[in-house]
């Protein structure tokens, strides 16, 4: 019985530590959690915390990373996001 709970607490440890871009990201812009209007460019995505979610976490990690917004780059000067009002 030990065992078995000991098994459950890691496999939930794992589960929510999944998502690798939303916890080791930083703070996630307001660039980052709209969607870019139409016409404009669409974000840029970050490489490695993509990478280490498929790879480690078999893709629970994306979802998670998709729905919070922190997979997505931070937006720089010069984009057009800080030129609306």
């Amino acid at each position: 019985m030990k065992k078995i709970f000991i098994y459950t607490c890691f496999v939930l440890v794992i589960l929510q530590s999944s998502a690798c871009a939303t916890i080791v990201g930083g703070e996630v812009s307001n660039y980052q959690r709209t969607r870019p209007a139409p016409g404009h460019p669409s974000r840029a995505v970050k490489v490695v915390p993509l990478v280490c979610d498929i790879f480690f976490f078999g893709g629970l990690g994306v979802i998670v990373d998709f729905a919070t917004g922190a997979i997505y780059k931070p937006a720089h000067p010069g984009t057009g996001f800080f030129d609306q009002p």
